[in-house]
């Protein structure tokens, strides 16, 4: 099974303003993005799963913690599983790729949090492979979310 990568971006700096690249991005499979808007650090966004979507997650604005989890079966998935966590923030031009077969729960770490979205799936195909678990089921190795 494919595990959870990270591209690292470039962040370029002048007196012009600041460019956030991900230039060996290629775009290929990607069928839609959306932006989540996070006003808080409390509200917790998972966990939702999918066992066909390929989703990655670019930090806009703050910063996030993304917890991710391998169900062991889709219907009543094993509390005893262990979450890994990643962190991404504004300040690091990088790019979490989360494989298919996966359950995340996202948090924002700033209030007023901005993270991008892209999807290997339509909206449709998205909804009719979506599974959601109750947000307190796992817990990442932190402890955080």
């Amino acid at each position: 099974m494919a595990t959870v990568n990270r591209l690292i971006g470039e962040v370029f700096k002048d007196a012009r303003g600041q460019i956030s690249s991900l230039n060996s991005f290629h775009f290929e499979g990607v069928k839609r993005m959306y932006i989540l808007h996070h006003p808080d650090t409390e509200t917790r966004r998972g966990w939702n799963g999918h066992r066909f979507e390929r989703k990655w997650f670019y930090c806009v604005k703050g910063s996030f913690s993304i917890a991710v989890v391998t169900p062991d079966d889709w219907q009543a998935p094993s509390p005893s599983l262990q979450a890994e966590t990643h962190h991404l923030s504004e300040a690091q031009s990088e790019l979490l790729c989360v494989p298919a077969g996966r359950a995340s729960l996202i948090r924002a770490t700033t209030p007023g949090s901005i993270l991008m979205v892209l999807s290997d799936k339509t909206l449709e195909e998205s909804v009719a492979d979506s599974y959601r678990f109750d947000s307190t089921l796992w817990t990442s190795p932190e402890g955080t979310l």
